[in-house]
């Protein structure tokens, strides 16, 4: 058996250039650091990490806050939560009838916050998912509170509900007298197609029934035509829930084919620059804001930091080297613009960023308002069969893959998007949201508050000048002053494009305003004296402890 994988390894060595150990040094140097880059280690840890939670005496002081502090803080606790309670009653008792049920609004509910804080917070704060009306960036939940839209969809909502509402309602039309008929394709599927090449520079176009499905079928025909098995994907990159490409937590099964790499790093250049088994790199641009990290959740505030930047000259410079390795290496370079397609351009992230992939993959506002996922490609690589091995194809099947109303919500889509109104609101995108973002910012440093924005175009992120272990309350503060957030609380915040100046000057107002009232009451005290960067790391090993000692009990 030994000399059996001496040998097996001499003949990889001679094959590759590389030593199988020096190959393999290479791929753990690629990987990032932290436990996002380290996915089989980070489900390990996941299993052990013992859960326990804080109680009603603890909630307010775990920082070692002093006790006036501390007494201000439960006071304020008090007032929120009766407040919750009386504005959001309707909505609240529909949230618990459904996590009954309901298993996806249940684990949402749970994640919300740090698990520490969770139980007190779902008894004192009960949330609400629910909403009955939508009007221009508006929503009004199910106890009538009309609140300014910063959920986008997540994602889908790129020109606002009203332009969407018009989409699936003309492409139903358009499509009536065919009506919902399966596997026969409506006559403005071609026609979708023939657009969607020409805006992705692309010849081919495939449709699906989601963005994760779209996703899959690329990375399958990347598999398929090169023969290799192996996926890179970047740490703290989302690509749908699937198999490995989706690692760590979350996943019950270990990574097998797929490698997680460091983004915007020369060690990963190396690993793509000489192995042999690679199909395809997966890029979402979205990690563009927070390179090599997780997308950002207040429920991972456990200290308080989080951290976001996005420099586009630095990602571009980024792209074009993973472009240039992908085409010397026959790798399948694959854009994954699920989250980000026509946010940034219409053209997407590749007219964006200056930049062609071999295969794109969109989904979310595409479908016009109704759920689509699409793969558009170069021929080579998406042709399903072989001319001369009849049986060598590759299958993606779909019941509802191109289903006439989706096809008459995305024509209307399409044509929308050239119009003189859309076109302009592209011209002037990046020049609108950075002044709306330097804007933003100075209003919350004049309010001498601890909250800054950092931003990619219309998706914003909530980032904090000093840390603390309360940061993941201010969605609440938020949501009182009549702000939609989604789950994951102020770690992401999603514009509509077209979001008018006076309902943005509201938000604005409004956000000021509810960190003024956090800081009031006491939940942003920070230790006197000590540094930010010594008093997160403080944070993190009381943390630590209280791990350890709940999981030695």
């Amino acid at each position: 058996m030994q000399f059996k994988l001496t040998s097996l390894a001499a003949q990889l060595a001679a094959l590759t250039g590389v030593p199988v150990l020096q190959q393999r040094l290479q791929l753990s140097r690629a990987k990032h650091r932290s436990l996002a880059g380290h996915s089989l280690w980070a489900k390990r840890l996941a299993r052990v990490v013992p859960g326990y939670a804080y109680d009603e005496a603890q909630f307010c002081g775990v920082d070692g806050a002093p006790a006036e502090v501390v007494q201000q803080r439960q006071q304020a606790f008090d007032r929120l939560s009766a407040e919750f309670h009386q504005r959001f009653a309707r909505g609240a008792q529909m949230g618990q009838d459904a996590a009954r049920v309901i298993s996806d609004v249940a684990f949402t509910s749970r994640y919300r916050v740090p698990f520490q804080f969770s139980g007190v917070v779902r008894r004192r704060m009960p949330s609400s998912g629910f909403a009955t009306a939508s009007d221009g960036v508006s929503l009004t939940d199910l106890d009538g509170n009309r609140m300014l839209d910063l959920t986008g969809s997540y994602g889908v909502n790129v020109f606002g509900v009203d332009f969407y509402r018009q989409c699936v309602d003309e492409g139903i039309e358009r499509t009536r007298a065919l009506g919902p008929v399966l596997g026969t394709l409506h006559p403005l599927t071609v026609r979708n197609a023939q657009r969607l090449a020409a805006i992705s520079g692309m010849d081919e176009v495939s449709f699906h029934m989601s963005g994760t499905e779209a996703v899959m079928q690329a990375v399958r025909l990347a598999r398929y035509h090169t023969r290799r098995k192996y996926v890179v994907r970047f740490c703290g990159a989302y690509h749908g829930w699937w198999e490995d490409v989706q690692p760590g937590p979350g996943n019950p099964m270990p990574p097998r084919e797929t490698y997680t790499l460091r983004d915007m790093d020369p060690r990963t250049l190396r690993v793509l620059a000489t192995r042999n088994d690679i199909a395809c790199v997966l890029v979402n641009p979205l990690q563009a804001l927070h390179p090599n990290r997780n997308a950002p959740s207040d429920a991972g505030l456990i200290d308080g930091t989080r951290h976001a930047h996005f420099d586009r000259e630095a990602y571009r410079q980024w792209l074009q080297q993973l472009r240039e390795v992908c085409t010397e290496r026959g790798i399948v370079l694959i854009f994954d613009e699920v989250f980000l397609g026509f946010r940034l351009a219409v053209g997407g992230a590749q007219e964006y960023f200056g930049m062609r992939a071999d295969m794109v993959t969109y989904g979310k506002t595409l479908g016009g308002g109704l759920p689509v996922g699409v793969v558009c490609g170069r021929a080579e690589w998406m042709q399903r069969y072989r001319e001369d091995r009849p049986a060598d194809v590759c299958l993606a099947r779909g019941t509802f893959n191109s289903h006439p109303y989706v096809m008459g919500a995305m024509a209307a889509f399409l044509d929308r998007l050239h119009t003189p109104e859309i076109i302009d609101i592209y011209r002037t995108l990046d020049e609108r949201w950075s002044a709306r973002v330097e804007f933003f910012n100075g209003q919350l440093a004049a309010a001498g508050v601890p909250a800054r924005v950092q931003a990619l175009s219309t998706v914003w992120t909530v980032t904090f000048t000093q840390p603390g272990r309360y940061h993941w309350l201010l969605q609440f503060y938020l949501r009182l002053q009549g702000l939609a957030l989604s789950w994951v609380g102020s770690g992401r915040m999603i514009f509509t494009l077209n979001y008018p100046e006076t309902e943005f000057n509201e938000v604005a107002r409004r956000f000021v305003q509810a960190c003024l009232a956090m800081q009031s009451d006491g939940w942003w005290w920070s230790p006197p004296g000590l540094e930010p960067q010594a008093a997160a790391k403080a944070m993190r090993r009381t943390v630590l402890r209280e791990t350890l000692q709940s999981l030695w009990r």
